[in-house]
């Protein structure tokens, strides 16, 4: 296994850690119900999904 010759220096570790920092999770709002979902996921308040009906919720009375 190779070993490095130098030591890297602090300035040197975090600039290359720098993209290692965690994104928020990028939400939007379903454009039929109104309701914060994920892009590219199936709306968990109404099931749609680009315009189209998938799941039928059953009506809780």
């Amino acid at each position: 296994m190779a070993l490095p010759k130098r030591r890297h220096s602090r300035s040197r570790t975090r600039m290359r850690r720098s993209h290692d920092a965690l994104n928020k999770p990028q939400v939007g709002l379903c454009p039929s119900c109104g309701e914060p979902k994920m892009p590219h996921l199936l709306c968990g308040g109404c099931g749609m999904y680009k315009g189209k009906q998938i799941i039928q919720f059953e009506e809780e009375l």
